[in-house]
């Protein structure tokens, strides 16, 4: 058995994690709610959307106008230069010999190959390899490179740029070689013409598509936003206690499952919210009736001026009244923090030092009903917990078979490592539970007996704390069908130090 420390009759207890009544409502100052100046406007959806579409389609028009810019330049270039070539060609065929030399005639289909509505300033220039001038224009300039192949390039003529193609060909004449350079030269009117007809069609097309689409994309979204407009009114049209779920038919096939989040919330709101409302209704129940009891009994007392004895038990029974009705509202209170708080921070927590100190603090409660209190307590015990809420579990089901067994019976705490789970029992030798009593045992305010004070709370408030913690609460009976036994059943910490006590100790 395990010696505990008795506690001295003005020792109160209190609930772990609860504050005095004066202390619960303490007032704070409340964090100013962020408006919409203070946050910054942020732009719309169909602002972003349209973003999204017309910076990428704007660049792709950018680039394809670029590109079509160049490809049409390329073009324009090769079918001038084509047409200089040609003409130089034609000149060059016509320089013949004549009276033992060379000679040039310029046919007139040469120069018809220019014709345009741009009139293009049309120049030509024939010369022999050394120097001697056949026809043409004298200051127009020869390249700078003589080779046997045409040389295309720019060059300036009477403050004009031209583009001029330089062609030589090689007379013959018995025996005799004499080379003839061709040059031939055009101002690009008809160039930068036929550059804009291919250019600026598609630069017109581009810059259509994207003028349309920036008309046509905000009415789309307008017309395919709408549903998601009218969940948004539906939804801030509810009343505070409307809790049906939304209809989600007719909403685009992407907002069904945001519409079936929402539901799913909506459903466990309305859990949440009727177990509250039957919470609030059960403990109005359970609270009426010892309030009643107490006023019956110090109205009573009143009455009894001359009688003594009568009123001492009349105050003796209002001070029953008090302490179940204090008892009732702590674990009420127990029961709220229980279900209500969020997720509780979760520490790695000795389970064998919180069952030592909730023994500690029930070894004057069993006393006073000699009741024989034990524990056999094992190692490596760690869970992952929060202390004040693993207290209040075991505190309640020790006070539980306390309360229920017999005076003079017998209490047992047993606690032990199975694998990667703690599992630790109450055990008494008490009455124990009928099976039906026994499944709705968890149930609030579902008592054993109604012989005994209780709030019917105790076995809720475990199974909710255990639940918190990935954990259990079951009930079973006693060894050999006598008493009840509550397990409890918690994962174990996973801790490195952990594992290698648990291998040793199975060594």
């Amino acid at each position: 058995m395990l010696g505990l420390k008795l506690k001295t009759p003005d020792d109160r207890i209190e609930i772990p994690g609860h504050a005095p009544p004066y202390e619960a409502h303490s007032h704070r100052p409340l964090r100013p709610a962020l408006t919409r100046d203070a946050a910054g406007v942020q732009p719309g959806l169909r602002a972003r959307l349209l973003l999204w579409l017309l910076v990428p389609l704007a660049l792709f028009v950018s680039m394809a106008a670029i590109t079509g810019y160049d490809n049409a330049r390329r073009t324009a270039d090769r079918l001038q230069d084509r047409t200089l070539l040609a003409s130089a060609r034609i000149i060059a065929e016509d320089v013949d010999w004549k009276d033992g030399g060379p000679v040039a005639d310029i046919p007139p289909a040469a120069l018809e190959l220019f014709e345009s509505p741009y009139r293009d300033h049309v120049f030509y220039k024939i010369e022999t390899g050394t120097g001697q001038l056949l026809g043409g224009r004298p200051d127009l300039a020869a390249p700078e490179a003589r080779t046997a192949w045409p040389v295309f390039y720019h060059v300036s003529l009477a403050g004009m740029p031209v583009r001029a193609v330089a062609y030589r060909r090689e007379l013959y004449d018995a025996g005799k070689v004499v080379p003839v350079t061709v040059i031939v030269a055009k101002t690009e009117g008809s160039r930068c013409a036929m550059l804009d007809e291919l250019w600026r069609p598609q630069l017109l097309v581009g810059s259509l598509m994207l003028l349309l689409v920036a008309v046509l994309v905000p009415l789309g979204l307008k017309f395919e936003l709408d549903p998601l407009m009218k969940l948004k009114d539906e939804v801030a049209g509810r009343e505070p206690l409307q809790l049906e779920p939304m209809c989600a038919q007719g909403l685009p096939r992407e907002l069904q499952p945001i519409v079936d989040a929402i539901n799913q919330c909506i459903a466990q709101l309305k859990l949440h919210s009727e177990a509250q409302r039957q919470f609030v209704a059960d403990a109005a129940h359970q609270l009426r009736t010892p309030l009643a009891l107490l006023d019956a009994q110090l109205q009573y007392a009143r009455r009894l001026d001359e009688n003594a004895a009568a009123r001492a038990d009349a105050l003796f029974g209002a001070c029953r009244s008090t302490q179940k009705l204090k008892d009732m509202t702590n674990q009420l209170l127990m029961m709220a923090q229980a279900e209500s708080t969020p997720q509780p921070a979760l520490i790695e927590t000795d389970f064998g030092a919180v069952l030592a100190s909730a023994l500690e603090e029930m070894l004057a409660a069993a006393q006073r009903r000699n009741i024989d209190l034990g524990a056999e307590i094992g190692e490596n015990l760690c869970v992952k917990g929060n202390p004040e809420l693993l207290m209040a579990l075991v505190t309640n089901l020790i006070d539980n078979a306390i309360r229920y067994t017999q005076t003079g019976g017998r209490v047992t705490v047993v606690a032990k490592r199975e694998a990667d789970r703690i599992e630790s029992q109450v055990m008494d030798n008490g009455p124990g539970l009928p099976d039906d009593i026994r499944e709705r045992a968890f149930e609030r305010f579902v008592r054993g007996s109604t012989s005994t004070d209780g709030t019917g709370l105790g076995l809720p408030i475990a199974r909710e704390i255990a639940r918190r913690h990935g954990g259990d609460v079951e009930l079973a009976p006693g060894a050999d069908g006598q008493g009840l036994t509550a397990t409890v059943i918690l994962p174990a910490a996973r801790s490195q130090g952990a594992g290698d006590e648990a291998a040793a100790g199975r060594r």
